[in-house]
């Protein structure tokens, strides 16, 4: 399907009023101007990416390299919801609950459609925690049944199986892996060694938080379903991240968020469950038992904002018009560019793989002897350069995540800076 074909689906799930602002029409034309030539190709295009940079309204004073935990969302996607919000607020008993409200739908058909599932298979969710907590706390499970994760998970859905340990007396294990490991296979084998007859859940990240890795999903889900054991896959940094369908990953329950890679508005997120195991998972918040087989038991919230769903159609849209496959191309082409620019010293130990298929946008690396709770302190205080220190118990370093707003020079900026810290040091201040 073309770009502009794509673009034309989805905009039937957005109000026409969503493109007042030109920023869609100038992606579409930077896109049908690239149009045939590889993503490799259009990710070095710094006059393509010119066009998606000026769809955002970041403060530039700022090199914000820490997309991972929340991204900016396009103008286009900010006025849809500014729009929705207005219309709320008008009377919202009628222009929230019943006009709004009802649009939802629209936006699961064109998640589902994104995804490669069915609509009723396709809750609309805050975030990947509630996504995951809702399976994590809502399968049942006895004492002495074994949940198996790795370390590297992340630490609320951890938090959620440790609470379960001590409401239900279930075991949680967890298994560790070298950063980088050295092949997908490795990491398979990894958990199949630690299964026990015990063993009843695996949750699996489909790629880090951590370090940006991407795990064999298939395999895991494929391992877990031929011993029937359940698998939950943490899917918080994938989804509009790099290109993937249902059918990649043959998994029953996915979580991730929207406010990440998609760009959708803050608390925004979707759970996939399979519709035969639908009615074997009880629901974060109760619902009626006719309700028992339906996806949208998972939604049984109370009052919400229906704007910030809404607006999610608008962020389809965005994406759709740039292009998965461009989009992760460019991603790893602003990643690879500090990460093996900073590669070449000899006191910089690089966490995340180089192997496409093993890694995105996400870059995790540690200079020797600097420690990096204070390096991205010196960072930010020095060059207003945002970047995450990770202390994890196996290892240290910063975890950096450009955007597609991001520009080369911002992501040199970076490089430089780290450079000078490695060649003269941290500053006395700075060292504390």
């Amino acid at each position: 399907m073309s770009t502009r074909r794509a673009f034309l689906g989805l905009a039937a799930a957005a109000t026409t009023a969503a493109f007042r602002d030109d920023a869609l029409e100038r992606v579409l034309a930077a896109g049908s101007e690239t149009q045939g030539a590889l993503p490799e190709a259009v990710a070095a295009d710094e006059a393509y990416w010119r066009e998606i940079q000026q769809a955002f309204t970041v403060n530039r004073s700022y090199v914000n390299l820490n997309n991972g935990g929340v991204c900016p969302s396009p103008r286009v996607v900010q006025e849809a919801m500014k729009r929705y919000l207005d219309l709320s607020n008008e009377a919202p008993v009628y222009t929230m609950w019943q006009m709004l409200e009802p649009q939802v739908e629209s936006v699961r058909r064109a998640l589902a459609a994104e995804f490669g599932c069915d609509a009723e298979e396709m809750a609309i969710t805050r975030n990947a925690s509630e996504s995951l907590e809702a399976v994590q706390l809502g399968l049942d499970l006895k004492p002495g049944d074994e949940i198996l994760t790795t370390t590297h998970d992340y630490p609320r859905m951890l938090t959620t199986f440790r609470q379960r340990e001590r409401r239900d007396g279930v075991v949680l294990r967890t298994i560790p892996f070298p950063v980088p490991p050295p092949s997908l296979d490795e990491l398979h084998a990894r958990f199949e060694r630690a299964l026990t007859p015990r063993t009843r859940v695996i949750l699996v990240c489909h790629i880090t938080n951590l370090t940006g890795q991407i795990f064999p999903v298939k395999q895991i889900c494929r391992m877990g379903r031929e011993r029937g054991i359940e698998v939950i896959v943490d899917g918080a940094h994938a989804f509009a991240h790099f290109p993937f369908t249902l059918a990649d990953l043959d998994c029953d329950y996915y979580g991730t968020s929207l406010h990440k890679w998609l760009f959708a508005p803050h608390g925004t997120g979707f759970l996939y469950v399979r519709r035969s195991k639908i009615p074997r998972v009880w629901p974060l918040m109760a619902a009626e038992p006719k309700q028992d087989a339906d996806i949208r038991k998972f939604e049984e919230i109370g009052t919400h904002p229906a704007a910030n769903h809404n607006a999610i159609a608008a962020a389809l849209v965005f994406h759709r018009g740039i292009g998965g496959e461009r989009k992760a191309a460019r991603l790893r082409y602003l990643r690879d560019r500090f990460l093996r620019r900073l590669a070449q010293s000899p006191r910089v130990r690089v966490h995340t793989s180089f192997d496409p298929q093993m890694s995105c946008g996400i870059g995790n690396l540690q200079v020797e002897g600097v420690d990096s709770v204070t390096l991205a302190k010196h960072l930010f205080d020095s060059r207003r350069i945002i970047v995450v220190p990770i202390k994890h118990a196996e290892f240290e370093g910063l975890r950096v995540t450009p955007c597609v707003y991001t520009t080369t020079d911002e992501v040199d900026r970076f490089a430089e800076a780290v450079e000078q810290v490695i060649a003269k040091g941290l500053p006395a201040s700075a060292a504390g």
